[in-house]
């Protein structure tokens, strides 16, 4: 297996384990503060994150390491933004529209002089154009209450994710596992300043606390899944193949939530799974 292709495993892997936590978080949010679910989920993900990383051994410069929490900051954004959009409006909408993020690290993966193959490129394109025709249709059962704060909230996470996905990039060049670690610490840290600052209004949602701990370490891992991608593989790959999570998240809206998906979001997940085999294949 190449370098390449191990990336893109990884990525496709990280994109399953976020998808399930993000479906996991985005339930949670409607029960309880936003606020509540990142101050419990995103520290875990840190500790178990955090453990890894010193087991292995390593560390990074300076420079990376301001780099990564950057990159962690906007991350911490993108999710408290991503989970308060599922939280007003339906998954099969919002989770596909969040991650046309991924056209910022692939135009910068682009500018830098990245050059994936023929094939690469075509799947790069169909994998973008089917996450694309899974926001349009207005015919699935909850699309008439997909309010506009809830589309713009999706648009800002989705930014946000772009953002986090070239800051890891760059840090995971030196060591992958302790830049998932700083991106961690520094959207801990983001997410504490936010909790001293407004408190949630809510008390502490103790009977979630296994679900919230769940999303943590899920989070966690598809963090350091892609952070280890990114720092073996090409920036516009592995960014698209991280960013297929909405896959996972219809799908459980469509089993658990009753989330019908209309013929032309049908035709968009099939495209957007074209596009990965067609990655993976170049």
């Amino acid at each position: 297996m190449t370098q390449q292709t191990l990336a893109i495993a990884l990525s496709l892997s990280a994109s399953i384990a976020w998808g399930v936590s993000d479906f996991l978080g985005g339930q949670a949010s409607r029960r309880t503060s936003v606020l509540w679910v990142v101050a419990v989920s995103y520290p875990t993900g840190l500790v178990l994150i955090a453990i890894v990383a010193l087991i292995a051994g390593g560390s990074l410069s300076a420079g990376e390491v301001a780099i990564a929490m950057g990159a962690g900051v906007c991350g911490a954004a993108a999710i408290s933004l991503f989970y308060s959009a599922m939280a007003i409006g339906p998954v099969s909408i919002i989770s596909p529209l969040v991650s046309l993020g991924v056209v910022v690290p692939v135009a910068v993966g682009l500018i830098r002089g990245e050059s994936p193959g023929g094939v690469q490129i075509v799947g790069l394109v169909a994998a973008l154009c089917g996450i694309a025709l899974a926001v349009r249709e207005a015919e699935v059962p909850h699309a008439a209450s997909t309010s506009p704060r809830a589309l713009a909230l999706a648009a800002l996470a989705g930014l946000g994710f772009g953002l986090f996905f070239v800051g890891i990039d760059s840090a995971a060049s030196e060591d992958p596992l302790w830049a998932a670690t700083w991106t961690r610490l520094g959207g801990s840290l983001a997410i504490a300043v936010a909790l001293v600052a407004r408190p949630p209004a809510d008390p502490f949602p103790t009977p979630s606390l296994p679900t919230l701990l769940s999303i943590g370490g899920l989070d966690a891992t598809a963090n350091t899944l892609i952070a280890v991608a990114s720092g073996i593989g090409l920036l516009s790959l592995v960014a698209v193949g991280g960013s297929l999570f909405p896959i996972v998240t219809v799908i459980l809206a469509r089993v658990i939530l009753a989330e019908r998906l209309a013929r032309i979001q049908q035709i968009g997940v099939a495209l957007a799974l074209t596009g990965v085999l067609l990655i993976a294949a170049g």
